[in-house]
């Protein structure tokens, strides 16, 4: 029986996305589902539904539970896949510290899991938790694949990659949705069928290199023509990846709202009316926590009155690898990997970028790309001096690197002065107390 192990089986909605894939899959659905995570209560509840689904769509593999630091190294043991959906600190009282400190001092965001100060901390507080992880793997699944789905994407799966032993590839959805949403968004819907493309770059920054139709016609043109046009008329929720389009010549993977934070451009204290021009959500990251809370416990109590839980196969690419690497059948996805050998040969070869790969029975084969174009690694670079020096500053556990790696950070540096965002940082790293004991 294959083993595939769910670090943080208390995101319950995304456990049972990655996980109801695999009961979709004939090749998975025998597998044992081993459920990780450090909450009891957000444990026996994933349980339950898991449980449900896997009754309403027969009942063929078996689900077990292991609760606490402990029980770690048993969930592990013997594990083929290993999915990591862990949030450190959860919302209350993490995410709620990385929002209100650094308002104190002028500093605002919009979804701050990424990039920025409150991507940099949740790195902080996330690397030496998979770091154990990678430790017990290491003895007790050596050969397991560990796919990683928990933000900042790059900064946790490039530590993995760099600073373990452990066979790592990172996961995004934005990928496989981009050319998508932007065709339906543009009226272009007549050319979803049969589209070709090419997607490269970093992590929520992976740039739309090429689109053609299902004849080999450059789209390109006709985009930029039109994203021009919408962002000039009625406000929209994608204004800040369409000026992207205008201003760098190509559209990225993810959201406006993730991507207004990611720069120096939009969110401006001096220029207050960017918010409005680009219609740019401050504080959606908590207004979405928030929601998601309360939906799941609406969620929860109705499924415990029908007992029946139906699931349909989702676009994430979790299941899909895994079928590829037991069966040997190729699949593609768009993987987070070590930019090893020059798979984009102007970003540094310590990056994790973000490029087509080949799954089969061997693993994860990431594909040559060759040069962005200088603009577009620009912007990538900007990015990835703080997700290298937030890695080296969990790595060496200097404080001066987080120092660096938000004075160096787009936004944070654009808004603040070095000798506030020291004492952003201190106050952060205060607050935070027993989350980031190593920095006291």
């Amino acid at each position: 029986m294959r083993k595939i192990t769910f670090m943080g089986a208390g995101s319950t909605v995304f456990a049972r996305n990655v996980l109801g894939d695999c009961m979709c899959s004939q090749v998975l659905r025998e597998a044992e589902f081993a459920l990780y995570d450090i909450d009891a209560v957000r444990l026996s509840e994933s349980a339950e539904i898991l449980g449900a689904m896997n009754e309403t769509l027969g009942g063929f593999g078996k689900i077990t539970t292991f609760l606490g630091v402990e029980n770690r190294k048993e969930a592990l043991r013997g594990a083929d896949f290993v999915v990591n959906a862990i949030q450190v600190g959860l919302y209350d009282p993490c995410t709620i510290i990385d929002f209100e400190v650094p308002k104190k001092y002028g500093l605002r965001q919009t979804i701050g899991d990424t990039l920025g100060i409150g991507g940099i901390m949740r790195a902080l507080r996330t690397i030496p938790v998979i770091a154990d992880f990678a430790r017990d793997m290491e003895e007790v699944c050596p050969d397991a694949w560990f796919l990683n789905y928990t933000n900042p994407m790059a900064m946790l799966s490039g530590f993995m990659q760099r600073y373990t032993g452990v066979k790592t590839v990172g996961l995004c959805h934005s990928v496989q949705v981009c050319s998508e949403g932007l065709l339906k968004a543009l009226g272009m819907e007549d050319k979803l069928e049969g589209r070709k493309e090419l997607i490269a770059g970093i992590n929520h920054m992976g740039w739309l290199l090429e689109l053609k139709d299902r004849d080999g016609a450059d789209l390109y043109p006709e985009i930029r023509r039109r994203a021009k046009e919408k962002n000039a008329g009625e406000p929209h929720k994608d204004m800040v990846r369409f000026d992207y389009i205008d201003k760098f010549g190509y559209y990225c993977t993810e959201s406006s709202e993730h991507n207004a934070e990611y720069n120096m451009f939009y969110i401006k204290s001096k220029y207050p009316q960017l918010i409005d021009r680009f219609q740019i959500p401050l504080d959606e990251y908590p207004r979405r926590c928030v929601n998601q809370i309360e939906g799941w416990a609406k969620e929860r109590d109705e499924l415990r009155q029908s007992h029946q839980l139906n699931h349909e196969r989702s676009r994430e690419y979790a299941s899909h690898i895994m079928e590829s690497i037991v069966t040997g059948a190729p699949y593609q996805i768009g993987g987070n990997v070590l930019n090893t050998g020059g798979l984009i040969e102007n970003l540094p070869a310590d990056a994790c970028v973000e490029v087509p790969c080949l799954i089969d029975g061997m693993g994860v084969h990431p594909c040559r790309v060759g040069r962005l174009p200088v603009q577009c690694a620009a912007m990538n670079m900007t990015n990835i001096n703080v997700q290298l020096l937030t890695i080296e500053a969990a790595v060496t556990q200097k404080k001066e690197h987080i120092y660096q790696a938000a004075m160096l950070d787009p936004h944070t540096g654009s808004e603040l002065d070095i000798d506030t965002i020291v004492k952003m940082v201190d106050d952060l790293i205060d607050t935070h107390g027993t989350w980031l004991p190593q920095y006291h």
